[in-house]
């Protein structure tokens, strides 16, 4: 299971892509970060790190 940011959450800190062990975060265009699924490894360590809750489990919903 990936994960996916809430961009209405997100503070645009980058504290998360910083944390990325295979850089799967970048910058999207509104300057908030967004992940890459297909690099996403799913090691939760973004939603950890992320001071705002912005960034869970992907559920499809």
């Amino acid at each position: 299971m990936v994960y996916k940011i809430d961009p209405q959450k997100c503070i645009a800190c980058h504290t998360c892509m910083g944390a990325c062990p295979v850089c799967a975060i970048s910058v999207g265009a509104d300057g908030k970060c967004v992940i890459d699924p297909a690099k996403c490894i799913s090691c939760g360590t973004c939603a950890a790190v992320c001071p705002v809750a912005a960034i869970a489990p992907d559920t499809g919903a």
